[in-house]
């Protein structure tokens, strides 16, 4: 009898094993009739009640959830009783906007999402300020799956095996037996540009559109962002290929930083006609000499507050062009969220970064960014057939208060500019040799007028004129160039700068924008009046989303209707600027040569789009 009872230990130690085992599997796969009406929680909730002042529910108003990036992912109306809600959101941090026709929006950012909670909102809408507060955070009925049975398994190493059940029954298991762990690449977008037109690039000086642009941006593994531009060609005047590619790579960290870091390299060729420039020789009797950029880059974001963040970041360039330079370029935007506003203040050392001030509220914004980046080419001169670059410290502060329809703004900056690059149109061959170094895309060169330190200020007010238009007043005090007499005193780049003095003169911009909602065409169109007996420079190193701009100015975008079976959007831009030429500085030299200063010269550029 003993040994028979010592045989039978093995088979029901055995059998019971087996009968732990198979109720683990049924726990783990919610099929356990305890379980059956629990159904396991790993998101969270997002719900709120929205009332005016006196408390009374508000229905029909809107909602906008955004995501850490500040990109919309869900919108809502509130029901009958003024409440709205956001179910199956993942453990995040989320921002809202709340908007009522007749009262000022509401903001909240960083709003913590957990797992298995409900996060319950108040929102408080008013004419003058409107507020959002957290009332509570509470557990979602059924509460987070605990995860006290993996350690159960854990504890003996027979069940372990029970482990690789869940994450199959999850995901699934290929033919050959592996886990499918999802797709690498997710969220991918893209832009592809093409664009033509007469004259200088629609951007300025140094903002390079060589003809074709892209950009690319996906998700790797949910956490990592990949993004990639390329803009390249063929020079207006050299005729020669040219190009410039850049690739930022970013990463979502559990405290909420972003931090990115970019690579960006450039080429270009300049105009035959350097040669003339460089050594006095006749065209093509020198190499052609190559522009070539080598930039790294490094940003990031802090929210030091509920109301302050933080955006930093540098710039480490190396320029050749007959000699070989390297510079530091750090910056620093400071931006406090008001009621109904912001306050913002911006440093930048070095290299502008103009990228700063774009809108997020196209959802195109962090490809276009990146486009301007890539385009931002250091401003480049000569002296004494020597490469120099642009370099400037400017100081940008700016406050926005919203009452009603109209929003308020007043800005002021201050600029300390080296090595400030003026364009001249068409030099005559021989002019300044060694000083002017021709424009890589256009019959212009540039100019190194030395140092330039202006200051302005600008005060402007934007009224809403209904639902999809906007008209823009703004005045101000701008930097400009202004010769002390209309002949320069001898032929040297010397005598041309002795002459040149800055001062500044007031400014006033009317700028018109909106959508048309039949066509989907939307449109900025803007004049501004003020002494165009002067070149205007400044401010060169600008942040401000919306900046008055010299003369008349044309931008158009136009949806173009979809193709059946094609999987992307088609849009046709133009852009016209300086449309009136105003602005155009002439002086004569001793000898009788003719110089003529200008800084945003008259272009006509158009483009096609496909966005996918």
């Amino acid at each position: 009898m003993k040994s028979k009872a010592m045989r039978s230990t093995p088979i029901v130690g055995m059998m019971a094993r087996v009968a732990i085992m198979g109720a683990l599997i049924l726990v783990s796969l919610g099929v356990s009739p305890a379980w059956a009406g629990t159904p396991v929680r790993l998101s969270g909730q997002l719900v709120g009640l929205v009332t005016n002042l006196a408390g009374k529910p508000q229905p029909g108003a809107v909602v906008v959830l955004l995501n850490r990036q500040d990109h919309p992912l869900a919108r809502a109306a509130t029901d009958g009783l003024g409440s709205f809600a956001f179910a199956d959101l993942m453990p995040d941090l989320y921002s809202i906007q709340v908007s009522f026709t007749s009262f000022v929006p509401a903001v909240k950012q960083r709003i913590q999402v957990k797992a298995g909670m409900r996060s319950l909102l108040s929102v408080n809408l008013s004419h003058v300020f409107s507020s959002v507060q957290l009332v509570s955070t509470t557990a979602v009925p059924a509460g987070l799956m605990n995860d006290n049975w993996k350690w159960t398994l854990r504890t003996d190493s027979q069940l372990r095996p029970i482990l690789r059940f869940l994450p199959v029954a999850q995901n699934g298991a290929s033919s050959n037996g592996s886990i499918d762990s999802g797709p690498m690449f997710t969220d991918s977008r893209g832009i592809l540009k093409l664009s033509a037109g007469d004259g200088e690039p629609v951007n300025g000086d140094t903002q390079a559109d060589l003809g074709t642009e892209f950009a690319f941006v996906t998700s790797v593994y949910g956490a990592n962002r990949l993004q990639v531009a390329g803009d390249f060609g063929y020079g207006a005047n050299s005729g020669a290929p040219s190009g410039a590619f850049r690739t930022t790579f970013s990463r979502e960290l559990p405290d909420g930083a972003t931090p990115d870091i970019s690579v960006t390299m450039r080429q270009f060729y300049v105009p035959m006609r350097v040669g003339q420039s460089f050594y006095g020789g006749q065209p093509g009797d020198a190499g052609m000499p190559v522009l070539r950029t080598a930039d790294v880059s490094f940003g990031d974001k802090a929210q030091l507050s509920d109301a302050l963040r933080m955006d930093y970041g540098f710039e480490l360039d190396e320029v050749s062009l007959l000699n070989h330079l390297h510079y530091f370029s750090p910056y620093t935007r400071f931006t406090y969220s008001l009621p109904h506003g912001d306050v913002d203040f911006t440093w930048t050392s070095g290299n502008g970064r103009p990228e700063l001030g774009m809108s997020a509220a196209d959802p195109n914004a962090d490809l276009q960014r990146d486009l301007a980046s890539l385009g931002a080419i250091p401003g480049i001169t000569l002296v004494n057939g020597q490469s120099r670059v642009q370099r400037g410290d400017d100081y940008e502060l700016g406050i926005s208060q919203r009452v009603g329809s109209r929003e308020f703004r007043i800005s002021a900056y201050q600029e300390n500019v080296s090595n400030t690059a003026l364009t001249i149109a068409s030099p005559e061959q021989g002019l300044f040799a060694g000083d002017l170094l021709p424009n890589l895309f256009a019959n212009s060169a540039s100019f190194d007028m030395g140092r330039f330190d202006n200051f302005g200020y600008t005060a402007s007010v934007t009224q809403d004129l209904g639902e999809h238009y906007k008209l823009t007043l703004m005045y101000g005090s701008v930097a400009v160039v202004s010769p002390m007499t209309d002949r320069i005193p001898g032929d040297s780049a010397d005598d041309l700068r002795e002459i040149l003095d800055a001062s500044h003169r007031p400014a006033v911009t009317v700028q018109v924008s909106g959508t048309v909602k039949r066509t989907g065409t939307r449109f900025i169109a803007g004049y501004q009046w003020t002494d165009y007996q002067s070149a205007t420079p400044g401010p060169m190193f600008s942040t401000e989303s919306t900046r008055p701009e010299p003369g008349l100015n044309v931008m158009v975008r136009q949806p173009v209707p979809a193709l059946p079976r094609i999987p992307w959007r088609i849009e046709a831009t133009a852009e016209l600027r300086n449309l009136l030429a105003q602005g155009y500085l002439p002086l004569t030299t001793a000898s009788g040569d003719q110089v003529l200063l200008v800084d945003n010269p008259r272009s006509i550029r158009g483009a096609l789009a496909f966005l996918f």
